[in-house]
This record gives C-alpha cells, structure tokens and sequence, in this order.
C-alpha cells in the first residue's frame, strides 16, 4: 500500500532539489488534517476537477463561441491541453507535476463567457467598482466563491497552488468586500512581455504554468484558424516559424491530406516550442547557478523561459494571429455580440435587482451590487447567458 508519507518520500528522492515538495507546503488559510493517500497538492488538483466552475469551462469561448462549432477549442479542452504540456515539461526539468497540473486546470477558472470580449466589457463596467481581472476572479472562486465544504469558504487550496495563479498581480480584496478592493488595470492580456510590468513567482512550478498557457493557444488557435477557414494556409507562409514547420511536413510526407497536414503542425508547433523552453531552462538554471530552492529565491530572473531566438519567433507569430485572426471581421462580429449581451444584462440586474437570484442578493449585502453581480456574470457560461439574455429581453420567452 502506497500513502501519502511514501509519495511525499518520492518527491524527495526524485524530484529535482529546486522542486517545490508537497511535504514543505506551506500549508492552507483553514487548516486540515492531511490526506491519508494523496499529497496536499493531489487534493488540491481533485478539488479543482469536482468544481462547479471546472465544469462551466465546457461552454465557455476560447476563440469561438461554443455554437459556432463542436470541434474548436473551449475554455476547458484548452485548460486539459495547458495541463498536458506543463505536465510533460514539469517532468522533465525534475520538477512538481501535481502541483503544475493544479495551477494549470485553476488557471482560467475566472474567464467570464465570451472569452477576452466579455472579460474586457466586465473591466469596463466594474471600473471605479474594485475592477476585474480573470487570473484575479480565478482567485476569488477557490478562495470565497466555490461552495463545496461546511467548514470553509471557497476550496481552501495549498499557498502554492494560490501563489501560481497570481500570474498578473495580487489578488482582489476577497473577503473585505468590494469597498476595500485596489483597483485592476484594465485589459486581461495574456501577452507576456507587454507594457503592463508583472510579477513572476520564484518556484518554478508557477513560472512553467505561466508558459505553458502560452504554448497552447499559441498553437491550438492556428488550427482553429485554419479548420474555420479564417485563417489560409497561404497567409501563413509570410512567418517564420510557420515556414519552417511547412518545410519539414513538405520534405519528410510527398503526400498529406489538409486534416493531417494541420493537426501535425498543431503537435510540431507545440514540440518545438517545449524543446526549446526546456533548453533554455536548463542552461538558466546553470548561469543562474540554480541548485537548491533557495538559490531561487536570490534569483531576480525569470528561469523557465524561451531563448532569444524563440522569444523573436513567437513575437512574430503572435502579432500575426492578432491581425490576421482575432481581429478577423466574424471574430470580431461574434466576440462583440457578447459584449453587448453582457452590458445589456449587467444593466438589467443594476437598475432592479429583485430580478437576480437570492443566493446573489444575498451576497450583494456583503460585497455591493456591482461585485454580487460581477461574479454571477462571470459564472455564466455562453450558453447560459444568451439564454438569460432571451428571458430578460425577448416578451413571448418564458422567464
């Protein structure tokens, strides 16, 4: 029989000495008792997967919108596909992969429906309100929203896993109320390097969380593109890393239908990013003469990170998805119906509240109208809020 002391004495034995151990946690904001089988961060994993809001991801937009096809990436087949990645290159570098795979699956918890558009329309009205954030509102449902336990609020997951879902900032105030909350910049933006400045957590763990997310839309929305026909293989030929991804499928397959020919160069995209991250890791880790967690600690650079060569590539390719792609005519079309559908709904529940549900007036009373009504919304999956929005607009649909 194998228990939670034996996998703790595992991680001591094999993982690498910069690794975060399950046994060295620093414990949770209500103590517990510790599992008998699992390590603190196993529980914390399996407390993700059996949340409500683990589940709402299903219908949640990545890039389209759930109705706009069955085989496009959701917020939730991307969350298993960050998951994966960070696994993989967590194993590699020695490092914890129960605690990657928790702060991988938690990552994008707070995402509101329709993707990026509904997350900019509820940072546009909460301004002046203590603002909103998904990687912060991520934090707020483990820490107060989830409502799975008697004896606590929220999931009451390990300080590590909370500290590498800080990606962009420190947390809303999520117990005082709205009133005490500092206000969020706006914008979500998930690129890295960009004009906002960022604090990156020490441990490892975090910072490969942090780029694996990268790794997987980078690559999984290319083929989205191209299965939606918004993207033409044509238009690719103009950036760099496409090019030599094309120059290897052309010289080793004389022969490929399309569908192969795209779900390759998704698997060849994301390897040679992963490849790269790891050599480059490993090399960080040497001239940043990394052996123990405490060298970590003295370190003021990032260590899981591209190489140069790779950090120009991706810049490159990033600024093509953004013009050749999320800002496409239908995308934007369809991402701004959703904001609309939010402001309208937002504005329904604000000038009568009686129309929201008790359990929300009931926490409007704690926290104030706007946050009560923040949260719900981005609870909502897009499914759900095209339906609330017929209930509140549309005179013969049933309420």
């Amino acid at each position: 029989m194998i228990r939670r002391i034996d996998l703790e004495e595992r991680e001591n034995k094999f993982l690498a000495p910069y690794a975060v151990k399950a046994g060295l946690s620093r414990g949770r904001a209500y103590p517990e008792k510790e599992h008998e089988f699992r390590t603190a961060f196993q529980r914390d994993r399996d407390r993700i997967l059996h949340s409500t809001a683990f589940r709402r991801l299903q219908y949640k937009t990545q890039v389209f919108v759930n109705h706009e096809g069955d085989h496009y990436r959701t917020r939730l087949t991307h969350t298993l596909e960050v998951s994966q990645i960070g696994r993989t290159i967590s194993r590699v570098l020695g490092l914890n992969e129960d605690l990657i795979e928790a702060i991988c699956l938690a990552h994008d918890l707070g995402h509101g429906p329709f993707g990026h558009a509904g997350e900019r329309a509820l940072t546009q009205i909460m301004k002046g309100h203590g603002g909103f954030e998904h990687n912060l509102q991520s934090l707020r449902i483990v820490e107060v929203l989830e409502e799975s336990y008697p004896e606590f609020p929220g999931l009451n997951l390990s300080r590590e896993v909370l500290d590498g879902m800080k990606k962009h900032g420190e947390p809303l105030s999520l117990r005082s109320g709205a009133a005490k909350s500092p206000a969020v910049p706006e914008g979500g933006g998930e690129v890295r390097g960009g004009a906002r400045k960022r604090k990156f957590p020490v441990y490892l763990e975090a910072q490969l969380a942090d780029i694996a997310d990268e790794i997987a839309y980078d690559s999984h929305d290319v083929e989205d593109g191209l299965r939606s026909g918004l993207i033409e293989e044509g238009e690719l030929a103009e950036v760099a890393l496409w090019r030599e991804i094309a120059a290897y499928i052309k010289k080793k397959y004389t022969s490929i239908d399309e569908t192969h020919k795209r779900r390759l160069a998704t698997r060849l995209l994301i390897n040679r990013q992963a490849q790269d991250l790891i050599g480059q890791s490993m090399k960080n880790l040497t001239r940043y003469k990394i052996n123990s967690f405490a060298d970590l600690e003295k370190t003021a650079k990032r260590v899981v990170e591209f190489s140069d060569e790779m950090a120009d590539l991706k810049k490159e390719w990033r600024a093509f998805l953004s013009n050749r792609f999320y800002n496409h005519y239908r995308i934007v079309r369809m991402t701004e119906k959703g904001v609309r559908l939010i402001r309208a709904i937002f504005t329904v529940y604000l000038e009568r509240p009686a129309q929201l549900p008790s359990s929300v007036l009931k926490r409007a009373q704690r926290d104030g109208i706007y946050r009560a009504i923040c949260d719900y919304m981005a609870g909502m999956t897009d499914r759900f809020a095209q339906d609330e929005y017929r209930r509140l607009f549309e005179p013969y649909e049933r309420v």
